[in-house]
C-alpha cells in the first residue's frame, strides 16, 4: 500500500510546485511593468536598468557557484551572451523602461506582447526557417491588425500636435524588435551552457552595458533615490529576475513548453489589471479591442504547429530572461 501511495504523492508534490511556478512567473513577470513605471518616474532608464541587471546578474551567478553550476565560457559563448544580453536586457528592457516613460504600463505590455509574433514571422520568412501553418498566419495578421488599434489614438493624437504616446509607442516596438534579435541569436547559435549560468553572465553583462551608457549620459546625478526608487529596484532583482525567472526554468523542466508559453498572453492581462488598480491606468475603448485582438493572436500563434511539427511556442521560449 504504500508504494502505491508514493506515485501519487510525488505527483501531487510536482503539481502544487508546478501551480506555484506558473502564479510566480505568471504574477511576478506581469506586475514588473508596473514596477519599471514606478522606477521610471523617479530614476533614468539606465540607471534603473544598470542597477537592476548589474545585482541581478551578480546574485544569479552567485546562486549558480553555491550549486556547483559551471561558469565557464569560451570566447565565442561570451560574445553570444554580450550581444543576447545586451539585445535582449538593454535594448530590449531598456527600451521598454524608456516607453513606460510616457505610456502606460498596460498598454507598454500589451505592445511588447507581439513578440511572440515578429518572431515566428522572423522564423517564416528567413532563411533556414520554420513555416508557420494557416493558424499561424491568421494569428499574426490579427496581432499586427490589434497593434494598430492600439496606436491609433496615439497617432490621432499626434496629428493634433501631442507626440509623446507615439514617442513611447515607437520605443515599445524598437524594444520588441531588438528583444526579437536577441531571441533569434539564441535560437540560432546554442550554448551548452546551464541556463541559470547563461541568464547570470547576460544579466551582468547587460548591467555593465548599461552602467556604461549611464556614465555617458551623466544619468547617475538625474536619478531620484529614496522609498520609491529602491522598492522598485528591489522587486524587480527579486521577483522579476530572480524568483520570477528561476520558476519558469523550473517550468521548462517539468511542463510542456507549449504550456509555459501561455505567461505570453497573461503577463499583459495582468499589467493592466494592476496598473487600473496601483496606478488608476484606464484605457479607452478601442484599446480593449486591441488588446482583445493582441491576446488572440498570441494564442494562435503560440499554439500553432510548425510545418516541421513542432510547437512554435519553442522559438520565443529558448529566450533566457523575461522582457519586463
Amino acid at each position: 500500500m504504500t508504494s502505491s501511495l508514493t506515485p501519487n504523492g510525488n505527483r501531487a508534490g510536482l503539481s502544487t510546485k508546478v501551480l506555484t511556478a506558473f502564479g510566480c512567473v505568471y504574477f511576478f513577470w506581469g506586475s514588473t511593468f508596473v514596477a519599471i513605471r514606478f522606477g521610471v518616474e523617479v530614476l533614468p532608464p539606465f540607471v534603473l536598468g544598470a542597477v537592476r541587471y548589474g545585482a541581478s546578474g551578480v546574485l544569479m551567478l552567485l546562486f549558480c557557484k553555491v550549486r556547483g553550476i559551471s561558469l565557464r565560457l569560451s570566447s565565442r559563448e561570451a560574445w553570444l551572451q554580450a550581444v543576447i544580453g545586451v539585445l535582449m536586457l538593454s535594448g530590449g528592457n531598456v527600451g521598454l523602461m524608456y516607453a513606460e516613460r510616457t505610456l502606460s504600463s498596460g498598454l507598454s505590455s500589451l505592445i511588447i506582447a507581439v513578440i511572440p509574433l515578429y518572431v515566428a514571422l522572423f522564423e517564416a520568412v528567413a532563411p533556414r526557417g520554420e513555416g508557420l501553418r494557416a493558424r499561424g498566419w491568421v494569428g499574426i495578421a490579427t496581432g499586427f491588425g490589434g497593434l494598430l488599434v492600439l496606436l491609433w489614438p496615439g497617432l490621432r493624437e499626434s496629428l493634433h500636435g501631442d507626440r509623446t504616446q507615439m514617442i513611447g509607442g515607437a520605443f515599445a516596438l524598437g524594444c520588441a524588435l531588438s528583444w526579437t534579435a536577441g531571441t533569434i541569436v539564441a535560437r540560432r547559435f546554442k550554448m551548452p551552457v546551464s541556463p541559470f549560468a547563461s541568464a547570470g553572465w547576460q544579466m551582468l553583462i547587460a548591467g555593465v552595458f548599461n552602467c556604461a551608457v549611464m556614465l555617458v549620459l551623466g544619468d547617475w546625478s538625474r536619478g531620484r533615490w529614496g522609498v520609491q526608487a529602491g522598492a522598485s529596484v528591489l522587486y524587480l532583482v527579486t521577483f522579476g529576475s530572480l524568483v520570477g525567472y528561476t520558476a519558469y526554468i523550473y517550468l521548462l523542466e517539468h511542463v510542456p513548453v507549449a504550456k509555459v508559453s501561455t505567461y505570453a498572453y497573461i503577463n499583459p492581462i495582468v499589467a493592466v489589471v494592476l496598473g487600473a488598480i496601483f496606478l488608476h491606468e484606464r484605457m479607452v475603448g478601442i484599446e480593449y479591442v486591441g488588446m482583445a485582438a493582441i491576446l488572440v493572436a498570441v494564442w494562435l500563434v503560440t499554439s500553432s504547429k510548425l510545418k516541421s511539427g513542432a510547437p512554435t511556442a519553442e522559438i520565443e521560449c529558448t529566450a533566457t530572461e523575461e522582457i519586463a
